[in-house]
């Protein structure tokens, strides 16, 4: 008997899955995209665009006056909204481009409170190529297609698996610094570092206890904002360094999730690696 979903949770599958049908078509003539280059090692096909058209078209038909703030197209709705999407049409384009099948949609909504706090409530991860459809409700748990989800128990490090995101040309000298820093530290202790290419199935799949934990330095709001409830929501932890909680993202972030085991002590070496001298 397949799950009940809830409204919101209804418009957002139903949004990722009408945008993933063309995703996939146009991943399958890849090498017909016309591309155009919005930075060193940071593409902008029309397959991007055209996915965040309709995932626009689709979230705004259902939850007309929600405010946005995409990838392709910014922040739109007013600087006093209620309801926010985050939205990222294609997280992995650079795979997307080069045929790998590591890639996903990612769509977050926030709720600002009349105290002002801001608090993400629901959250959709979908890699078409996979059919794998991650997904969070605040309070309601993380979920896999029809599986809940829970972070991995693992306690040690010597036997974790870790992920990232490694710095490339347009990151700034001092952050390619410190990953590097991150990375001395970290590489003798553990049993692997992954770079896939994509922060929101990074983050998923440490909610789903693929990954023990997952950092990256100056990523943006709409890269992690629904792999950030996916952790919590699987019973991790998703922090910047200091340790505080990422629901008011930043427009730079820089972001540790974990086990409730490890991602104290992830944390640990991120913030020391951030703040050591040149």
């Amino acid at each position: 008997m397949a799950m009940r979903l809830s409204p919101v949770m209804t418009v957002m599958q139903n949004a990722a899955q009408k945008a993933a049908r063309r995703l996939l078509r146009d991943f399958n003539e890849v090498e017909q995209l016309q591309v155009s280059i919005k930075g060193p090692g940071d593409f902008v096909s029309q397959a991007d665009l055209r996915a965040e058209q309709t995932l626009r078209e689709e979230l705004e038909r259902a939850r007309p006056g929600y405010a946005f703030l995409m990838e392709e197209s910014g922040a739109s709705g007013g600087d006093g909204w209620t309801w926010r999407w985050i939205v990222d049409p294609l997280d992995g384009t650079t795979n997307f481009l080069h045929g790998l099948p590591h890639w996903a949609i990612s769509i977050g909504l926030q709720r600002r409170h009349p105290d002002g706090s801001i608090e993400l409530v629901a959250a959709v991860v979908y890699n078409p190529a996979a059919n794998e459809m991650f997904w969070a409700e605040k309070g309601n748990g993380a979920f896999l297609n029809e599986r809940r989800l829970r972070v991995s128990a693992r306690r040690e490090m010597y036997e974790s698996l870790f992920a990232t995101g490694i710095p490339f040309a347009k990151v700034p000298a001092r952050q390619r610094l410190s990953f590097a820093r991150t990375l001395g530290e970290l590489m003798p202790q553990v049993a692997g570092i992954r770079r896939f290419g994509s922060a929101a199935l990074d983050l998923a799949w440490v909610a789903a206890g693929r990954y023990e934990g997952y950092w990256e330095f100056g990523i943006r709001p709409w890269d992690c904002a629904a792999g950030a409830l996916l952790v919590r929501e699987a019973g991790g932890y998703c922090t910047d360094p200091n340790g505080e909680d990422l629901n008011d993202l930043p427009d730079d972030v820089s972001i540790v999730a974990g086990n409730t085991n490890l991602h104290g002590r992830l944390r640990e070496i991120v913030a020391s690696s951030l703040s050591a001298k040149e």
